[in-house]
Parts: C-alpha cells; structure tokens; sequence
C-alpha cells in the first residue's frame, strides 16, 4: 500500500508540474483548474495565481462565483479567506488576503488557492474573474471572456471545462474500487507470507523444544 501511494504521488506531482509548465505564455495568467468536475454536481477548483510583477507583491485575490449554493476555502498558512454572499444565501465570490507581516505572492512565485464550489453549472465550461491586487496598489483584472476562435485576450477569465453529469464521477468510483481492490489483494498476500513464516517459525521452535527433552532424558 505505501508503494502504491508513493506512486500515485509522483504520477500526480509529475502531471501538475508538465501541466504548469506546458501552459507556455498562459503560465503568467491567473488560471483554473477542476480535474474530474462535472456539470451540475460539486468539485475543487485550483486557482494558480503568479506574480507578474518585477517589484511588487500579489496580496489580496478576488473570483467571482456564479451564484453558487456552498463554496468552501482550503486553509492557507499566513492568508485569510472571505467568502461574499447575496440576499438569496448565494455565494458570488471568495477574496484571500494576505496576512500582516506576510509580504504574499514576491516576483518570480506562483500560489495556489484552492475551493471547493458546486453545485456546479450544467454547461459546458464556467468562468471565474478575477481580480489580482499588488502591494504598490495596482489591480489586475482578469476577466476578458475566452474567444470561440482566434488569438487568446490579454486578461482571460480563469475558466474550466465541466464533463457531462456522471461520467467523471462514474470513472473516479470505478478507479477507487479498483484501487481498493488491489490495496486488499496486497494485504492478503503479506498475511499469507507473515502466516507461513510463523508457521515455520512455530515449528523449528517445537523440534528444538522436543530435542531439549530428549537431551535431558538422556543425561
């Protein structure tokens, strides 16, 4: 089991690295990212926020939500997190913020915030704008819609692919249960060599146990 965990940590590790690093010109933006997230149903949104800045510091993110019923902030050493609603309970954004003393995102860094959002909406994609504030008082906006063709705006919304309703979450239950599967098959295969070892354990002690009586008959 650790050996499957280990492996299932570089495998993941590896992809987000290429997937950070493939983005090309796009790395500098402000993006999203919601593996496996289905419309209609609840995922986690990986918000990946660089500091573009070569003097400034990233201190405060804002991202509009689409009106969802529950957002939930991952806690985020030396940030706080603010979470708006409307007058019908909706969320409609999340800010995080840097801490006193804490100086946030310095040039050449990137940080992640991640939230877990849904229900979802049941179309295709779904945008996030944000808004990046820097510690020298200047407000990036990120938040130019994504064209059907041609060259990518300046400041895109983050934005994220939704599958249709069930076909992510059917694979990930299916590739859980596999995954359990074989976590018990190895579990049984180190009981069945920890019983045969004791078995053999138990009987070299017994044949030194009966050649000890013999010995001591015979003296």
């Amino acid at each position: 089991m650790p050996s499957t965990l280990s492996r299932a940590l570089i495998a993941t590790g590896a992809a987000a690295g290429f997937a950070l690093f493939a983005t090309g010109t796009a790395a500098a933006h402000v993006t999203a990212d919601a593996a496996g997230a289905a419309q209609g149903g609840y995922g986690v949104v990986t918000f990946r926020v660089p500091t573009e800045s070569a003097t400034a510091s990233t201190t405060k993110l804002t991202v509009a939500l689409p009106q969802l019923a529950g957002a939930r902030t991952e806690p985020i050493p030396g940030w706080s997190a603010h979470i708006e609603k409307n007058d019908k309970n909706e969320v409609t954004s999340v800010t995080w913020t840097a801490n006193p003393g804490n100086p946030g995102i310095t040039p050449e860094q990137f940080q992640r915030f991640t939230l877990a959002v849904g229900p979802l909406p049941k179309q295709d994609s779904v945008s996030f704008p944000a808004t990046q504030t820097y510690s020298d008082g200047k407000i990036v906006n990120w938040n130019e819609p994504m064209p059907a063709g041609g060259d990518e705006p300046e400041h895109p919304a983050p934005t994220v692919h939704l599958s249709a309703a069930g076909s992510e979450h059917d694979s990930s239950d299916h590739q859980e249960a596999a995954g359990q599967d074989s976590d018990h098959a190895e579990a049984d295969d180190t009981a069945r060599w920890l019983g045969g070892i004791g078995l053999v354990l138990g009987a070299l002690g017994a044949a030194l146990g009966l050649g000890a009586v013999i010995r001591s008959r015979r003296a």
